[in-house]
């Protein structure tokens, strides 16, 4: 296992890696060692990166044994990354170890967050995304206007996809006066 510097090294010591960085990295040991020690198991604590844009919280690269997290909305929500997108993330790879390929948020994902980690099972999280979220495109079906991504966008205008709205099931049209 790689050994961290402590808290009080200087932050030239720590390549690329800030303090929030370093803490999250330490939760994702201390979550692992809890999983060992509750399954008695020997998983190993997986590579971690912070990469992630967009809306996206954390993501379990389960072949790989990685984690990715999103930055900018650790910074905007420690405590609930360390309480929460952690142990949520840790659990894909505890279940990918135990199971092989499962229902993502299954009843073997669900039982190692509560009986694990004492966290109740949620599939995403509730971060306000306003300083991730990239530049939206209104589309008006028969019941509503909806906002779509640049990506989902694109994707139209390319003729690629056509979406259809949940409720009515009409087609979604671009509104480009609202846009």
């Amino acid at each position: 296992m790689f050994l961290f510097p402590t808290l009080s090294a200087p932050e030239s010591k720590l390549p690329n890696m800030n303090e929030l960085h370093y803490r999250l990295t330490q939760r994702v040991s201390e979550c692992i060692t809890l999983a060992n020690k509750q399954l008695g198991s020997e998983f190993a604590v997986p590579a971690i990166r912070f990469d992630i844009r967009g809306k996206t919280a954390g993501m379990a690269l389960l072949q790989r044994w990685q984690l990715r997290f999103n930055p900018v909305l650790l910074e905007e929500n420690v405590e609930a990354f360390f309480d929460e997108v952690v142990p949520h993330e840790i659990s894909h790879l505890v279940v990918y170890a135990r199971f092989g390929k499962v229902r993502p948020h299954g009843k073997e994902w669900q039982a190692v967050m509560s009986q694990v980690f004492g966290v109740i099972p949620k599939t995403t999280h509730s971060f306000d995304v306003s300083s991730v979220q990239g530049k939206t495109f209104t589309y008006q079906c028969g019941c509503d206007h909806i906002e779509l991504s640049i990506r989902r966008h694109n994707k139209v205008q390319r003729e690629q996809v056509q979406y259809v709205c949940r409720r009515c099931k009409r087609p979604l049209v671009f509104v480009p006066s609202l846009a």
